[in-house]
């Protein structure tokens, strides 16, 4: 079944794109959720008109999305976390940790946009990537030193 998507979902894709997904997960989780809707011809019209008026917008949001990543530019954040003596963590760095660290540089962005890649369950230096846009992602650094 090919659907419309009112908003981003990861793995499946951003809002406004139409995808093609099992029947059953359209029908029981994403139009009752209001996260999609069947991609009929009134309906991909109305995408179609929506898409033509809100183009300048978009743009526009690139371009804010661009200049976030241009402004976090080769940021290392310093992250302190538990560890044992042989330098495993009591836990694991997560995207919440990475989001915290982030807003008190001053950049506030919402934790689901963040992807640690790897585990970041020892000390050491990490990558994550950050979607800011869907043509817009960033890759940060981040090490994680004993607390």
């Amino acid at each position: 079944m090919e659907i419309i998507l009112k908003e981003d979902i990861a793995g499946l894709g951003y809002k406004n794109d139409v995808v093609k997904v099992k029947d059953g997960y359209a029908r029981n989780y994403l139009i009752p959720k209001g996260y999609a809707v069947i991609a009929n011809k009134s309906n991909l019209r109305q995408l179609q008109e929506q898409l033509k008026q809100a183009a300048h917008k978009a743009e526009k949001i690139k371009a804010d999305a661009q200049a976030i990543a241009d402004k976090i530019g080769n940021l290392v954040l310093e992250i302190k976390a538990k560890a044992g003596e042989s330098g495993r963590l009591f836990g694991s760095v997560t995207t919440g940790h990475i989001a915290e660290a982030l807003k008190e540089k001053g950049f506030d962005i919402d934790r689901k946009k963040i992807l640690i890649v790897g585990e970041a369950k020892a000390l050491g230096e990490y990558k994550a990537i950050i979607d800011l846009h869907r043509e817009v992602k960033h890759e940060i650094t981040f090490k994680v030193v004993a607390e």
